[in-house]
């Protein structure tokens, strides 16, 4: 909105001409998300008291978390209000990726918000069921997929998939890609999600990845730079590291709240809209199985939920002292914010491995 308004005036104002560069909304943006969410953190934390809507703790949890019983949560509220809004403020409403990744976001922080509010209302640690949660966001995923699709068909996008240190090797999917962009999107909802369970863990390697996707968006955006590291380029992708700016001035001012120990959670609707975010970036940026590496540590640790399920049900033992991974190292000793740094530094290595890759092609 702003920045219709201020390329607008800058027949009258010069100093406006400045708003057209992508590279300076990203900042403000990026600034303007961190800000909103600093001074609004401690309205939102007193308003969750007052309503009493704290976090219900896992019975067969870490018992060193029974203490956290009772902080407010559903502080994905305000993460989410720290990427729309400027967003808003300072993309391009022209351009169909914005409302694209601004759907996506309210979508799976929709889902989050009933499952939180199911928490809350019940006095529980179990919201919506897992069936009813993986219908949702299949639901919005699919839709996403077939968004995507139709505008494929009209030649505004394409349902190719890029590997990584392969520059040729791009088969088309077609309509199969519907379904692949459903998965994508859903793994990574639920990859955050799962990665959510210790004082700033999931926002600050959420930070992390944002960082990275801001890099590549303004790359695959850029004619110049994507032609030099043989990266497709893509019209319209610029607007996307606006969006990306947000989501980690929303993750660093959300940061402040949440770091150990925590004055505030996110809840479900802030990791599952975080994770669907991170998701419909990569496939909008064309960088689909980047998101692997670049969301590696959310990865691993949806892995080790996966392995430890599939082992017990196979065997009857367990891979793990308890998942997610972050549990498992809490009980053989590491202090959480031992846990919390050292997982932040892979979460880091897994990134700059990730941006390595525009150049191995």
């Amino acid at each position: 909105m702003l920045f219709h308004l201020l390329y607008a005036l800058r027949g009258e104002v010069s100093g406006f001409n400045v708003v057209r560069y992508v590279t300076f909304r990203t900042a403000v943006a990026t600034l303007t998300a961190f800000f909103l969410v600093l001074v609004l953190g401690p309205w939102l934390i007193e308003r969750l008291r007052r309503f009493q809507i704290g976090q219900q703790i896992r019975t067969d949890g870490p018992q060193s978390h029974q203490s956290k019983a009772g902080t407010p949560t559903m502080g994905g509220l305000l993460i989410l209000a720290g990427i729309l809004v400027p967003t808003l403020l300072w993309a391009d409403l022209t351009n169909h990726n914005i409302w694209i990744l601004v759907l996506s976001t309210l979508a799976f922080g929709a889902i989050g918000f009933w499952d939180d509010y199911t928490k809350v209302a019940r006095k529980r640690s179990l919201g919506l069921t897992a069936r009813q949660k993986l219908a949702l966001q299949f639901t919005v995923g699919l839709s996403l997929g077939a968004t995507l699709y139709a505008l494929a068909q009209q030649g505004a996008f394409s349902t190719r998939i890029v590997f990584p240190f392969f520059k040729t090797f791009q088969p088309d999917l077609h309509w199969l890609y519907i379904g692949f962009v459903a998965l994508l999107v859903v793994w990574a909802s639920n990859a955050v999600n799962l990665t959510d369970g210790l004082d700033g863990l999931a926002i600050g390697s959420t930070l992390i990845s944002a960082g990275a996707f801001t890099v590549l968006a303004y790359v695959c955006g850029h004619r110049v730079f994507s032609s030099y590291l043989d990266v497709a380029f893509l019209p319209g992708a610029h607007e996307v590291t606006v969006f990306c700016g947000a989501m980690a001035g929303a993750a660093l001012g959300f940061l402040w709240w949440n770091c150990y120990p925590a004055q505030v959670f996110m809840g479900d609707v802030g990791s599952l809209s975080l994770g669907g975010a991170l998701g419909t970036v990569a496939i909008l940026i064309k960088q689909e199985l980047l998101f692997l590496p670049i969301g590696g540590l959310f990865v691993i640790e949806a892995l080790s939920v996966m392995l430890q399920v599939g082992s017990f049900k196979l065997t009857g033992k367990r891979i793990f002292r308890m998942a997610p991974l972050h549990h498992h190292f809490e009980l053989i000793g590491w202090k959480e914010p031992q846990v919390i740094v050292r997982f932040w530094i892979a979460a880091f290595v897994f990134a700059l491995f990730s941006l390595t890759t525009l150049k191995l092609r």
